[in-house]
């Protein structure tokens, strides 16, 4: 038996479930009346998980929502209008799963000759990529993998593709070992989501060691058919370090830049940050546990303050700080690609970046709730663990 690739990925990672062929609620109904879809949990849960696996197929996860829109009672058109596909394609994908099931999602065999290698050889060679290393080196290729089984690297290139292999691709990720993480993802975006009634909430973060590169050859514009050059090394002209405070709501940035990070500089900022705040508001400050943030010199300064608030992100989550997202935009759009022949330059551009930024202020619109950020992670750890297990 000659299975398509994509349905042999399932069969061979342990991921395809055999359901009922017939599940044609309305093969008996007039003609024009959609077929009724009913799915048990284990084909809810199976299909879900389509339209969220990484690295599946776009094509894939569209029919894996149509019908799971099917089976929530939406007629062809309800689902065309919802899903962004025409009337005749919802129709016919509804059609397909009731009819063939879980198989019925997945393109049919194109036509030409059948494939010489066997499902044996293309599960060794799949445990193979996932389980061992060559020899000296870190990452199986096409050209190594191809070799050690005896087949082309466009044979092992197909396998790979099929069952969304990428030995080239490599990710980093870290997992706050804070204890008191949960609590404060639920305080910070609950910040976000629901800020306090005449409170301001501002993200406060600090750049530190921007560096004033100077390239060692011109810089050779962008002319028509060729993109923009610059050579690869450069001559350092000193440092900067950019304190920022970010108003959540408004969009707003209070910036400024100074020699050094230390408390005495990081103090300075927030009697600067505190004269751009009307005093009538209180100020809720996300701030993360740098050892600069508290010093006794800043705890002082907040306790002689009652208005302000701190919450300190979780160890190691800096990505709930909004402000670094402005970083982010900031290194990109006026610090990556420039040229500074000395510190000034360099403070300039930040200040003129942060003022065009409050000048037409865009705030970052927060979509997660605190819920749904732990769901996910929990669902990293479970499949994480069931990699390694």
């Amino acid at each position: 038996m000659h299975y398509h690739w994509s349905k042999l990925s399932n069969v061979l990672i342990g991921k395809y479930v055999t359901f009922l062929p017939n599940r044609m609620q309305g093969v008996g109904m007039a003609k024009g009346r959609a077929i009724a879809i009913v799915l048990d949990d284990a084909e809810r849960a199976a299909l879900a998980g389509l339209t969220r696996k990484h690295g599946a197929p776009q094509s894939l996860a569209v029919r894996a929502r149509i019908v799971l829109a099917a089976a929530s009672g939406l007629s062809n058109k309800e689902i065309a209008a919802k899903i962004d596909v025409c009337a005749h394609t919802a129709g016919m994908w509804r059609s397909r799963f009731a009819r063939d099931g879980m198989d019925g999602l997945y393109d049919e065999p194109r036509p030409g000759a059948p494939r010489q290698i066997g499902d044996n050889e293309i599960a060794a060679t799949v445990r193979k990529t996932l389980e061992t290393r060559p020899r000296g080196a870190t990452r199986w290729s096409l050209r190594t993998m191809g070799k050690a089984v005896g087949h082309a690297p466009s044979t092992i290139h197909r396998i790979w593709q099929a069952f969304g292999l990428q030995p080239h691709r490599s990710e980093t990720f870290k997992l706050s070992s804070d204890p008191l993480f949960v609590e404060k993802v639920h305080d910070i975006v609950g910040l976000y989501l629901s800020p306090p009634e005449r409170a301001v909430v501002l993200c406060v973060d600090e750049k530190s060691q921007v560096q004033a590169l100077d390239r060692t050859q011109p810089l050779l514009p962008m002319p028509s058919g060729q993109a923009e050059r610059h050579s690869h090394d450069y001559t350092r002209h000193g440092i900067t370090s950019l304190f920022a405070a970010l108003d959540v709501k408004a969009g707003t940035v209070v910036g400024k830049c100074m020699p050094r990070h230390r408390t005495q500089e990081f103090r300075k900022f927030l009697d600067e940050v505190e004269r751009n705040v009307p005093a009538d508001l209180d100020v809720h400050v996300v701030m993360d546990n740098y050892g600069t943030h508290k010093t006794k010199l800043i705890r002082n300064w907040f306790a002689k303050r009652p208005r302000w608030h701190v919450h300190y992100t979780p160890t190691s989550a800096s990505w709930i700080n909004q402000v670094e997202r402005f970083f982010a935009l900031l290194t990109e759009r006026a610090i990556r690609r420039g040229v500074f022949r000395s510190v000034v330059e360099l403070e300039r551009a930040i200040t003129t970046y942060i003022n065009a930024t409050n000048a037409d202020p865009k705030p970052f619109r927060w979509t997660k709730s605190a819920d749904d950020i732990l769901a996910s992670i929990q669902r990293f750890c479970l499949r994480t663990l069931a990699t390694c297990a």
